[in-house]
């Protein structure tokens, strides 16, 4: 069945930097599907940040336009979220997500701390 796994979250300090990966299995079709990146700070609602469609359509929500940079390369089952001038803001979990015929389909997310 379709899994995704995020990885690379950590702790980093204001200012840092960190990328994150989510390897998507299960399927043979990922160029044909649109990845998404969200994040769930505590007490808050999940909020997209970014999306690279399977067409190459890239939309980033403005608390982290200019600071991050989605990717996916397809010939791996991979994307990526490159996150820089992190700041505590944000803090969250970070989950990757795709749709396919009717399922959404979420990793387990990966916990991202900016603090000093």
């Amino acid at each position: 069945q379709v899994q995704l796994v995020e990885s690379g979250g950590g702790l980093v300090q204001p200012g840092g930097s960190l990328r994150l990966s989510c390897a998507v299995s299960g399927m043979t079709t990922f160029s044909l599907h649109d990845i998404y990146w969200y994040r769930q700070a505590p007490g808050k609602e999940r909020e997209r940040v970014a999306r690279f469609s399977a067409g190459g359509i890239i939309y980033y929500s403005d608390s982290v336009k200019g600071r991050f940079t989605v990717s996916r390369d397809n010939t791996k089952n991979r994307a990526y979220l490159q996150m820089n001038s992190l700041n505590p803001e944000d803090t969250a979990i970070y989950y990757c997500n795709l749709w396919r015929s009717g399922t959404d389909y979420w990793g387990q997310g990966t916990q991202v701390t900016v603090s000093s």
